[in-house]
């Protein structure tokens, strides 16, 4: 029996030695430290890795950017002026090829080249046809043709600058002028015409903007009546005092000349109070012009595919030999086409 008790109580003491030990406060710090440094550890590893992939992607997106070449259409909103969102559409750009960046070395210099063609005055809206690359070569010679635009005019008020956006000089009664009367007088501004361009225009005089020299309150002489062209003029509504005007005309003419006109020939007045461009050489407002959510590298991209069946064959680009390097460093520059050809191209670097 004394055996057996002295084999029980061995296996006692075996059960109590190999009872867990309770950690310690420090036990439990340097483990809680360990797994800590182990998971920074993994998460500087894996931004390492988001950060190499999003240079690469970055990379792609410029070189993608830099080949873009071509003529497509943007959906120009009432506000800004053509410059001004050409300016927008630019960083837009930039900014989703993460361009410029000073990651990237500067053994090769590229130039992104983009520009409208055909000013759109700011309280207008609707289509502005855009190059890209060595499609700003192409914006004179393609634009020169015709364009659409769908004007509202008011009558009994004339504006410094013939449309709603300027300062009231003159109000005129119209109240006996009728739907037949404006049809009467369509014609006189259908065909080949003389007209006199608006003071508040882009027309230069010594280098320097017609409009800006009105804002500075300069005395401005107007410019000489000039040969213009419309194809086709038509009144769409007339609900006094606003009349609707489908005008389709060629390179340098005004619509808010042609609507004050009108109010002259009526024995009255008149004001452009909407104005939205339809149609610029091939390109139409609904099936060509980009919205401002659209404007993409990709979305351009596709645009400029779709686009470049509207081009004549003669004016139609080679495919551009791809990038040698990823590695490129971008200065950027625009070229804005004036309202007409007459006047010299204006080349703006940033």
């Amino acid at each position: 029996m004394a055996a057996v008790e002295a084999a029980v109580v061995p296996s006692s003491s075996l059960e109590r030695d190999t009872a867990p030990v309770p950690r310690t406060a420090g036990t439990a710090a340097a483990t809680a430290a360990t797994s800590s440094a182990t998971a920074a550890a993994a998460a500087v590893a894996a931004a390492a890795r988001t950060g190499s992939e999003a240079r690469v992607s970055k990379a792609a997106m410029a070189t993608k950017l830099l080949s873009l070449s071509g003529v497509f259409a943007v959906h120009k909103p009432k506000g800004p002026t053509s410059a001004e969102l050409l300016n927008r559409l630019k960083e837009k750009l930039l900014a989703e090829a993460g361009m410029p960046s000073p990651e990237w070395t500067k053994r090769k210099k590229q130039t992104l080249k983009i520009g409208h063609g055909g000013t759109l005055d700011s309280a207008a809206r609707g289509v502005l046809v855009v190059g890209i690359g060595r499609g700003t070569k192409l914006l004179t010679s393609m634009l020169s043709g015709s364009k659409r635009y769908i004007a509202i005019g008011e009558l009994g008020k004339a504006t410094d600058t013939l449309d709603s956006t300027g300062r009231i000089t003159e109000e005129k009664p119209y109240d006996k002028i009728t739907q037949e009367d404006i049809e009467g007088i369509l014609q006189k501004f259908t065909g080949n015409i003389m007209q006199v361009p608006p003071l508040y225009s882009a027309l230069k005089k010594d280098g320097q903007r017609l409009s800006t020299l009105m804002k500075r309150g300069e005395v401005v002489e107007a410019k000489p009546a000039r040969p213009v062209t419309v194809y086709s003029l038509s009144l769409q509504k007339f609900q006094p005092p606003f009349f609707t005007l489908d005008v389709e005309c060629g390179g340098g003419f005004y619509i808010r000349s042609l609507v004050s006109d009108i109010g002259k020939e009526l024995s009255s007045c008149a004001n452009v109070l909407e104005l939205t461009r339809t149609k610029q050489g091939p390109f139409t407002l609904e099936e060509h012009a980009l919205p401002e959510d659209k404007w993409t590298i990709d979305d351009i991209a596709q645009s400029l595919e779709h686009c470049s069946s509207l081009l004549p064959a003669e004016l139609a680009l080679k495919k551009s030999k791809p990038e040698e390097s990823n590695e490129q460093v971008l200065s950027c520059e625009y070229i804005t086409l004036n309202e007409t050809k007459r006047e010299d191209d204006v080349i703006k670097s940033c």
